[in-house]
């Protein structure tokens, strides 16, 4: 049998942490632990709960979602396959407005995504993924929040899988659409 104790680490954006989860292994498999109230509202700021609403995302091998900033903390990572997620400071009031991280998200690692900090991931691997959020506030299409153009080459995230813009299996038309982020910080 082996163990693999919760550890998290903070991120270069203010707020953002990367978390492994507590796993247990044995011959027969892996159990995980996606989410523990004592555990993760005493070692994580913002982290405590309760979650409103949970949702998972099945995607396409290289299909993009997001860059989306609403409202609301997310706790997000993949329960099958791997993701590359990328995390953006848009809070106009914060110390690392602007900041990109990414994160290698593969089954047992997730982000803590603070309140108004752009989410999006692109599904890497053959198979695909399903990518889990879980949100302090439930989601409704008036939420106050920013959305920023995936692909905006001022961000220079690098997408491990190619993308063109106007292919809708890999990127939306409204994602396709957003601003780039210069709109936003221009309003700052």
């Amino acid at each position: 049998m082996s163990l693999r104790d919760f550890h998290s680490r903070p991120g270069a954006i203010a707020g953002l942490s990367v978390i492994a989860t507590r796993q247990v292994s044995d011959e027969r498999g892996t159990v995980r632990e996606l989410y523990r109230a004592s555990r993760y509202g005493r070692d994580l700021e913002g982290a405590g709960g309760p979650w409103a609403q949970i949702n998972l995302t099945r995607s396409l091998e290289g299909a993009i979602r997001g860059l989306h900033g609403e409202e609301t903390t997310k706790l997000v990572g993949v329960a099958a396959g791997a993701a590359f997620g990328a995390y953006v400071d848009a809070r106009r009031d914060s110390p690392t407005f602007g900041v990109v991280e990414t994160v290698a998200l593969e089954v047992g690692v997730q982000v803590l995504v603070p309140r108004g900090v752009l989410n999006g991931f692109q599904a890497v691997g053959g198979g695909g993924c399903e990518y889990l959020y879980c949100f302090d506030a439930e989601w409704r299409p008036d939420m106050p929040g920013v959305g920023v153009d995936p692909l905006d080459p001022e961000l220079a995230i690098a997408w491990p899988v190619a993308v063109h813009r106007l292919d809708r299996t890999r990127l939306s038309e409204k994602d396709a659409g957003l601003p780039p982020f210069s709109d936003l910080a221009a309003s700052r």
